[in-house]
């Protein structure tokens, strides 16, 4: 996992910067064993190598947030974090989920972009937290399971594979 010695991934996903590999290790470990009932995270790979995660949190009988960080910097924009998304989506609605969120810092173009493709709806704006250091507003989405069927990803997911 390189990309969890990245600075710049580091400083995006807020992240400590120039954390040991024993802990990174250790810090994973622990998500993997998965303590928390209101949080699911999985890894997302591409040709056998571990280059970002996908997870639900603040998980409840109806709902959960949708978090996304693909740490190889050579793969954005190139539809890993679609294709994550898509798949964490339907585990999502086969979790009987009713309502995914997600929230997106104002800057990160890329990644409101990905959530109009998905189908998400802008539906507020929260108090500003660090982005590269910087306080910026945080951009609210939802999703519907009943909206999804009518979007137009939903048909591509369908479609792939």
């Amino acid at each position: 996992m390189r990309w969890a010695a990245d600075p710049l991934f580091c400083q995006a996903a807020s992240w400590t910067v120039g954390l040991s590999p024993r802990v990174i290790r250790r810090h994973w470990a622990a998500l993997i064993a998965g303590t928390q009932a209101d949080f699911r995270r999985w890894g997302v790979t591409l040709d056998a190598r571990l280059v970002g995660y996908v997870d639900l949190a603040n998980l409840s009988t109806l709902s959960g947030e949708l978090g996304v960080a693909i740490g190889e910097r050579s793969l954005w924009g190139q539809g890993v974090a679609r294709r994550a998304c898509e798949l964490l989506l339907q585990e999502a609605w086969e979790l009987g989920l009713h309502t995914v969120t997600a929230e997106v810092h104002r800057p990160n173009m890329r990644s409101h972009a990905l959530m109009r493709r998905l189908g998400f709806q802008q539906c507020g704006i929260r108090r500003p937290e660090p982005y590269y250091g910087v306080p910026v507003a945080v951009v609210q989405y939802v999703l519907k399971r009943q909206d999804r069927a009518l979007s137009p990803s939903s048909a591509d997911t369908r479609t792939a594979g």
